[in-house]
């Protein structure tokens, strides 16, 4: 196992980090949220994507374990980006984000089969590791 994927453990073996893809057309944002995941141990963002297409097309070729997906984006939206990405991938974890509270979302916005909603302002490892079971 490379560094890279894998974090010393006080007195257990070492645990995979969370390979993880975000995908969000805001620039700051990605990198904001990277800036957290990168301090985190349990956490290695693999890849950022700007736009629903590319965001599919990136995790269909890194598999990553986590996809942090915004909901709306240019392109196909962050819900059937995740349902193309789940199709192929089911494997995969996926959050949804928005800067939008969830009642002023579609009431239907987990069927596409996101494990869960986070407001963009709520973001941080604690609340990923509530909806991933990561630690």
């Amino acid at each position: 196992m490379s560094p890279a994927s894998a974090v010393p453990s006080r007195g257990t073996a070492a645990r995979p980090r969370q390979r993880v893809l975000l995908v969000d057309d805001h620039r700051a944002f990605r990198v904001a949220v990277r800036s957290l995941l990168d301090a985190e141990p349990a956490y290695l963002v693999v890849a950022e994507a700007d736009a629903g297409e590319q965001g599919v097309d990136l995790a269909l070729r890194l598999r990553p374990d986590l996809v942090l997906m915004d909901v709306r984006l240019p392109g196909i939206d962050g819900l059937e980006a995740t349902r193309r990405i789940l199709a192929r991938a089911p494997s995969t974890t996926v959050v949804l984000l928005s800067s939008a509270r969830r009642g002023d979302l579609p009431a239907d916005l987990l069927d596409c089969g996101a494990v869960g909603f986070l407001q963009k302002e709520s973001v941080d490892a604690p609340a990923l590791a509530r909806l991933t079971g990561a630690s």
